[in-house]
């Protein structure tokens, strides 16, 4: 690679992967965990083996491909055969295109080559389905000429994510007769971008698929700092053409120093109260730091706390619940019996005065204090449910990035273990996105959505109760949304101890879960199925993957 940095989408392939030696010399500074790692590898549990390395030396990207790898190249009788016309913005930006010609469009900028299939597999998508308008599909790039291969797994379409990072461009079809009306003036320098929201803003965001397939290979054009500040600008104007399209004028969108662009939607003159939720029992060494953060540390101005008492016993938590109660900082919700998070944070939500519910997990502490503002502005919007956030752990390594079905398990923690800072694949850890799920560890909802799907099933106790809520959700038309910029720490299951009842519980939820959700959890609708299953999430290619496989739009 070169000095240069690649465009914002990009920012995850520059970051620093340690070498060889480097994740030798972690592992070496914790033997008593290496070394079961080891037998366990000789053993053969291969998998089990790998998911303990991660946790022991943190994950990286290991995606690159050999400079042979990419497959050969579309030949361009191939489009006039497959009735598809290959069309490119002028300078100025505008597409000149007929009324009258072959049906389907190809939008491509120069440098990008379809790969040998993609046309007969862009027609047969279109022909298969009326109701689509436009396609994209996944690519092989390289930052330099003759470098390796970086395949681009993209995500189905979320107008969101769209917004925020340029995961679409640079090839986009399109179904002619979808542009009729559409004016032929589009942003200069994101042409593909600027023309896919418009869609997407006229015809509904399903109009817009993803065909998990690769269908073109290209060079990563590079312009310097000038040309990324220039490109910035080109997204930031599309972003402001699709909200004034769709009404949301008063929303204010500008670039993060990161590349990914933040939308500020306008808040209530009055804000609303958010009660904050905090179960605990006990471990006043974890509930002072998360109380004393939501307090110093949240700068939403109406707030209420409520701490779920379950059962504490030991003198110093008591007195402590106690001095919060005289000083009118928390009220305390007493949760007996035994521990069971989905019945003790329904009873506090039940008590709750609040508009908005945020619950907080015991063992989390408020970092950037815009966090929970950052949430609220998401969770108040009508077609949104639960709202989650970027959680980092002990270590300083990503804890959540929101929930990806199927990788890992039932359901799995997205960038789970990559360094706290890390951008994420295309930009995912910081960018605000649609996910299955996220975890309760920190959720906001507004009450009466949480109230209109029931709360939190008590059928899941202590684990996925938070993955069935959000499916709930989702189901009846209430997405779920990562806020990348919503930055907490979360010391995971610091409060709770193992033990063979905890271990035959979990089995059981997850065979609940399975009964309940089965198909879903095959295969996460916003996770790119060439990704490993088995291995966390973004790290490594699916074996055997070759990106022709035949795919279904998405």
């Amino acid at each position: 690679m070169t000095g240069e940095a690649p465009p914002d989408a990009l920012a995850f392939a520059a970051e620093p992967a340690p070498g060889r030696l480097a994740r030798v010399a972690r592992a070496a500074r914790h033997p008593g965990r290496a070394l079961p790692l080891l037998l366990t590898r000789l053993a053969g549990r291969r998998v089990r083996a790998a998911q303990g390395v991660l946790a022991l030396i943190g994950a990286h990207h290991r995606l690159w491909l050999g400079a042979a790898a990419a497959p050969p190249v579309e030949p361009d009788h191939e489009l006039t055969t497959h009735g598809i016309e290959r069309v490119e913005p002028e300078a100025d930006g505008h597409l000149r295109i007929a009324e009258a010609g072959t049906p389907l469009l190809l939008l491509a900028a120069p440098g990008h080559t379809l790969v040998a299939g993609a046309a007969a597999a862009i027609a047969a998508a279109f022909e298969a389905d009326p109701d689509l308008h436009a396609l994209y599909g996944d690519a092989l790039i390289r930052l330099r000429p003759g470098g390796p291969w970086l395949p681009l797994l993209r995500p189905a379409f979320d107008v969101d994510y769209l917004q925020a990072v340029d995961v679409v461009g640079p090839v986009l079809a399109l179904r002619r007769s979808s542009l009729a009306g559409v004016e032929a003036a589009r942003v200069p320098g994101a042409a593909p971008l600027d023309l896919a929201l418009d869609l997407a803003d006229r015809l509904g965001p399903r109009s817009l698929r993803h065909l998990p397939r690769l269908l073109s290979l290209g060079e990563v054009e590079r312009g310097g700092e000038g040309g990324r500040a220039e490109s910035r600008r080109a997204r930031l104007k599309a972003v402001r053409r699709s909200l004034d399209r769709s009404g949301e004028g008063e929303t204010l969108a500008f670039v993060e120093p990161d590349g990914v662009v933040r939308l500020e939607r306008p808040l209530p003159r009055s804000r609303p109260l958010v009660s904050l939720i905090v179960p605990t029992r006990d471990r006043l060494d974890l509930l002072r730091p998360c109380i004393e953060s939501l307090r110093a540390r949240t700068d939403w101005p109406a707030k209420e706390i409520l701490i779920c008492d379950n059962e504490s016993r030991d003198p110093k938590t008591l007195a402590y619940l106690a001095e919060l109660e005289r000083s009118g900082l928390a009220r305390v919700v007493a949760c007996p019996g035994p521990f069971d998070f989905a019945a003790i944070n329904n009873r506090a939500a039940s008590q709750a005065a609040g508009r908005v519910l945020a619950f907080v997990n015991n063992d989390v502490e408020a970092e950037a204090a815009d966090w929970l503002e950052r949430m609220v502005r998401e969770a108040l919007r009508p077609e949104i449910g639960a709202v989650g956030a970027r959680l980092i752990d002990g270590a300083g390594r990503i804890q959540h990035g929101g929930i990806v079905l199927g990788a890992g398990g039932p359901a799995n923690h997205g960038h789970r273990h990559f360094p706290g800072e890390a951008s994420g694949y295309l930009s995912a850890l910081r960018a605000t996105r649609a996910v299955s799920a996220v975890t309760a560890a920190c959720l906001v909802i507004e009450r009466d959505k949480f109230a209109r799907v029931g709360g939190f099933d008590t059928a899941f106790a202590v684990d996925f109760n938070d993955v069935d809520l959000c499916l709930r959700l989702n189901a009846a038309g209430l997405r779920t949304l990562f806020v990348g910029g919503a930055v907490l720490r979360h010391r995971e299951s610091a409060s709770r101890r193992p033990s063979a009842e905890a271990a035959a519980r979990h089995a059981d939820e997850i065979e609940s879960l399975k009964q309940r959700w089965g198909p879903l959890l095959a295969q996460d609708p916003h996770y790119h199925p060439g990704f490993d299953p088995d291995l966390s999430t973004h790290i490594r290619l699916r074996r055997g993957w070759t990106g022709l496989e035949p795919a279904q739009p998405r």
